[in-house]
């Protein structure tokens, strides 16, 4: 393993000889262990992004666990373990996930956006206006909203689930990686055009605090027929939740868990069952 240090976010300073410095960037429980968003860590010239991850977790045991669970992303990109490091690199641990342009041409549009601030029902109107054209005989709308009953826990919070066990979940908090996340849509709305031959494809998910019973995702989607319409909508609900950086933690009366399953980093294959 190569020597590594641990150092502040606001470490300065070049790094030592024969070494790189690179930035690593903690979401969910693995920020709440370690205590912050980002750690800088100095590795020997050739370091991996797994290299990355077992300094941290000789740093911070608890985190050790997760490896399992956690993929990654170099520079804005996904990424295997064994990425080549280099100075300057960001390296982004993915642990299990919840799961266009205006201007783009009449037949294309792609709204596909991340938004703190709050939305309800009347989201699905405005985005219908916004992508359906004179050709899309089919405009179908999903509404995903924040329920009262828990999900299933992320590797590591078993024993703070089983402590909520019958409780009732009285809000969401979502973070992302936005870069990534934006990414990761656009791909979405390129497989969906690929398979569903639909073009029109809306996709808004909240971030920040989402209370019970508040609207967390909007997918609208617009096509000349409806099978393809609610295909593709459903396509994109499901490779959204399964792929998306976008960590979800469940807040009860006295503590929250964070939930979710190892992201995937590709497109699950035709014909394979969703989960």
């Amino acid at each position: 393993m190569p020597p590594s240090r641990p150092r502040s976010p606001d470490f300065t300073g070049d790094p030592a000889p024969g070494a790189i410095r690179v930035r690593v960037r903690l979401f969910a429980r693995q920020r709440e262990i370690v205590g912050s968003r980002t750690v800088e860590l100095e590795l020997l010239a050739g370091a991996t992004a797994q290299d990355a991850w077992v300094a941290i977790a000789a740093a911070y045991p608890d985190l050790a666990a997760a490896r399992p669970y956690v993929r990654f992303a170099v520079d804005g990109s996904y990424a295997d373990s064994s990425t080549p490091l280099s100075d300057g690199s960001e390296v982004a641990c993915i642990p299990p996930v919840s799961g266009g342009a205006d201007d783009a041409p009449i037949d294309r549009r792609r709204l596909l956006e991340l938004r703190e601030d709050a939305f309800d029902a009347t989201i699905l109107a405005d985005l219908a206006d916004r992508l359906a054209t004179d050709e899309d005989g089919a405009v179908v709308g999903f509404l995903g909203r924040t329920r009262a009953t828990p999900g299933i826990p992320a590797p590591g919070e078993e024993a703070g689930a089983a402590r909520h066990a019958g409780g009732r979940v009285l809000a969401l908090d979502y973070e992302s990686l936005e870069p990534l996340a934006l990414a990761v849509l656009s791909e979405i709305a390129d497989e969906v055009e690929l398979r569903h031959g639909v073009t029109r494809i809306a996709i808004v998910h909240r971030t920040g605090r989402v209370p019970l019973g508040d609207v967390s995702i909007a997918i609208v989607v617009g096509a000349a027929h409806r099978g393809a319409a609610f295909a593709a909508a459903a396509y994109a609900l499901d490779e959204t939740k399964a792929r998306a950086p976008i960590w979800k933690a469940e807040h009860f009366a006295d503590g929250h868990v964070w939930v979710g399953r190892p992201a995937r980093t590709g497109p699950e294959a035709e014909g394979e069952a969703s989960r």
